[in-house]
């Protein structure tokens, strides 16, 4: 595995990245940390595991008619390397979701080993790849079980507003009992603070709330709120391709930086 920037690490790390809330930046988290490790030079696997999909579009691909998707993957045990799609940023692939995986959540709920689909899916391909980011659902389902189970690591965006901590006592309380029952290495390693509008003083309010509570978990960098970061994933680009010197790319890039070499806690 590669090592950049002379820190050594045990490689490779599984993120989930979760937030019980829609409308937080999760995905667009997702899309951009992949596409800055990737950059970093690190080989960088998206799990689309959201049925909107948004990650798989925002990367350029097209979710509708895939031979095979993450619903095949999950549902069916289909292998996860011919779900596997590259994209326009070197060092960085999706498995990509699809419509039909809307109804996994109901389909799961009879299925054997149901909790595990996705670590037994994933496990095959670690060797490939240094990081793997998987793009979970906004609700607690079995979908997001299973992001959690297959994961070492949660990453949580916040997005700097004011319910910014609303529903996250539920979704650590779910990682919690994840990391009980079904995945004693889960713990929540990161979590970021985007959206942040600094014409406002309640989004430093935010910021200073979520330091106090979380400490070193929380990245030093903050994602500002800015109409690049909005208008990307439209053009099927993450920010550093749509444009590279904005904000929003230079926050990413850091971001993926304090990720992929913040403390020894946060290597897997």
């Amino acid at each position: 595995m590669p090592t950049k920037q002379g820190v050594s690490r045990q490689l490779p790390r599984v993120i989930a990245i979760a937030n019980q809330k829609g409308g937080v930046g999760k995905t667009t988290t997702t899309i951009n940390l992949g596409a800055c490790l990737a950059e970093l030079g690190y080989r960088t696997l998206i799990v689309d595991l959201d049925p909107q999909g948004n990650a798989s579009t925002g990367l350029g691909l097209e979710n509708r008619g895939l031979e095979t998707s993450m619903y095949q993957v999950v549902m069916h045990e289909a292998p996860l390397e011919h779900c596997i799609e590259p994209t326009a940023v070197k060092n960085l692939f999706v498995a990509p979701a699809s419509l039909d995986l809307a109804g996994a959540e109901i389909e799961l709920v009879p299925a054997f080993g149901r909790e595990n689909r996705l670590r037994r899916a994933i496990e095959p391909v670690l060797g490939d790849y240094d990081y793997v980011l998987i793009d979970c659902p906004p609700s607690l389902g079995l979908l997001t079980v299973n992001g959690l189970t297959a994961a070492r690591e949660v990453l949580v965006p916040i997005q700097c507003e004011y319910y910014a901590l609303e529903g996250l006592g539920q979704l650590l309380r779910n990682v919690d009992l994840v990391k009980r029952n079904l995945n004693t290495s889960l713990e929540v390693s990161t979590i970021v603070c985007v959206m942040h509008d600094a014409r406002t003083k309640l989004a430093d309010q935010v910021v200073n709330e979520v330091r106090e509570h979380f400490g070193e978990k929380v990245c030093k960098t903050v994602v500002p709120r800015t109409v690049r970061l909005s208008e990307a994933p439209s053009f099927g680009q993450p920010i550093i391709v749509f444009d590279s010197s904005s904000r929003g790319a230079s926050a990413y890039r850091n971001v993926a930086k304090e990720v992929s070499g913040g403390p020894a806690k946060r290597t897997r």
